[in-house]
């Protein structure tokens, strides 16, 4: 290596750790400060079989927020198609009405999560999960979430078909994830099984930091689908997405949130969004000039190795 480019590495090194090094303190105080509010919706589901996995996901979730993360009966809100089930039906009435009620609820700096499981379609703006009686359309969700500005709101769409979420329901400090990258994807999803298990249990935590960032959870689940397709010897039908792999980084749930060293936390968010860029250009790197893809990922490697090295020096796991 020259000695120009030594430079030009160490010079990018140095502005990436004092860019870092702001990201780390602006990180660490939501982190310690915030209440984790939820919102799981469960649409119609048309048959027993899917009937038993969206109550599984449903039940899973709800004792997961309220034993792990603390949520308190008034900021946990549960619909399904059954009347008589949790907070009542999952009609676009009551949907509208949840919003607005943890509207009143959430304060700035707070985490939502909103959980919607069904069966998706429509296309674009009109995108929905099927619902007993009106369906609610993504723009819709889209102006339920407008009075959430000053929160971090996790909005997972783990439904088939559900990818048109994204460009409707995406915003500056929010995270929307969908099960699909398309309305086009609509064979049965195997996500939300996924990722329940990543929310409601300590697989996802690769770290074991005792910390689950939104953006753990995601790459846990599309990584087991991935695994599911490939060990039943099947094509991948779909193609999971993540809006914003910053914000998720740094978003996690209730308790998990708060047990660790702020400063551990915000180094770790920053390693997690590292690696992401790491795998997003290994995907690019056949079409990316060998010496440019070289350069880059020297540069990505040496800034994963300083946080890896900042972390242990702090007290974390490496």
């Amino acid at each position: 290596m020259n000695h120009a480019r030594q430079g030009t590495i160490r010079m990018r090194s140095c502005w990436s750790i004092v860019s870092a090094t702001m990201f780390s303190l602006l990180a660490a105080s939501p982190l310690s400060a915030q209440r984790t509010h939820a919102l799981v919706v469960a649409g119609l589901s048309g048959d027993p079989a899917f009937k038993t996995r969206f109550g599984a996901a449903v039940s899973a979730t709800e004792t997961t927020a309220r034993t792990q993360w603390g949520v308190p009966d008034s900021s946990l809100v549960v619909l399904t198609e059954d009347s008589l089930a949790y907070n009542g039906r999952s009609t676009r009435e009551n949907i509208g009405k949840a919003f607005l009620s943890l509207s009143r609820r959430v304060s700035a700096g707070d985490v939502l999560l909103v959980l919607l499981i069904g069966h998706g379609s429509g296309e674009g703006a009109g995108s929905k999960v099927n619902l007993p009686g009106p369906d609610a359309t993504a723009t819709e969700y889209a102006a339920w979430l407008a009075p959430f500005g000053e929160q971090q709101v996790v909005f997972v769409n783990a439904a088939t078909g559900s990818g048109d979420f994204v460009p409707v329901l995406s915003a500056p400090g929010r995270v929307v994830i969908t099960a699909t990258r398309s309305a086009v994807e609509k064979n049965d999803a195997e996500f939300l099984q996924h990722f329940t298990r990543a929310l409601t249990s300590d697989d996802a935590d690769v770290d074991k930091d005792g910390r689950l960032s939104v953006l753990e959870a995601f790459r846990f689940a599309r990584t087991e689908v991935a695994k599911s397709y490939t060990a039943s010897n099947r094509m991948l039908t779909e193609h999971a997405v993540l809006s914003d792999s910053v914000v998720a980084a740094r978003i996690a749930f209730g308790k998990r949130a708060s047990s660790s060293d702020p400063r551990v936390a915000a180094l770790l968010a920053e390693r997690l969004v590292l690696e992401s860029e790491v795998a997003a250009l290994r995907a690019r790197k056949a079409s990316m000039p060998a010496a440019d893809y070289e350069t880059e990922l020297e540069r990505l490697l040496l800034l994963i190795a300083e946080k890896t090295a900042a972390i242990k020096a702090a007290g974390g796991a490496r």
